[in-house]
């Protein structure tokens, strides 16, 4: 059974950083692209970013969020920085491909809460 368990969410002043992390059983994780989703109350989920099997990256906002994997660890990472209050929001871990839609993903975490304070 295929389980992605995120953690590393929490409560962070605007400017500060968070690192998510996504621990990944029940799949090899070198035979997935990665990617990371989030969720606003109210809003729809959408793209924050991706790494594909070899290790090329996607990011919406590639400035402040980077996305990285050790498939030796099978956990996928997303580092944070700068946040604003913005950025709060439920934040998903996915497995699947490496794209920016979320149709495209086989499976999903139950998410790690994000939430930057102004």
């Amino acid at each position: 059974q295929v389980q992605l368990v995120e953690s590393g969410g929490g409560l962070v002043q605007a400017g500060g950083s968070l690192r998510l992390s996504c621990a990944a059983s029940g799949l090899t994780l070198s035979d997935y692209g990665m990617g990371w989703f989030r969720q606003a109350p109210g809003k729809e989920r959408s793209f924050v970013a991706a790494i594909s099997r070899s290790g090329s990256t996607l990011a919406a906002d590639k400035g402040r969020f980077t996305i990285s994997r050790d498939n030796a660890k099978k956990t996928v990472y997303l580092q944070m920085n700068s946040l604003k209050p913005e950025d709060t929001a439920v934040y998903y871990c996915a497995a699947g491909t490496s794209s920016g839609s979320s149709s495209l993903y086989n499976y999903w975490g139950q998410g790690t809460q994000v939430t930057v304070s102004s």
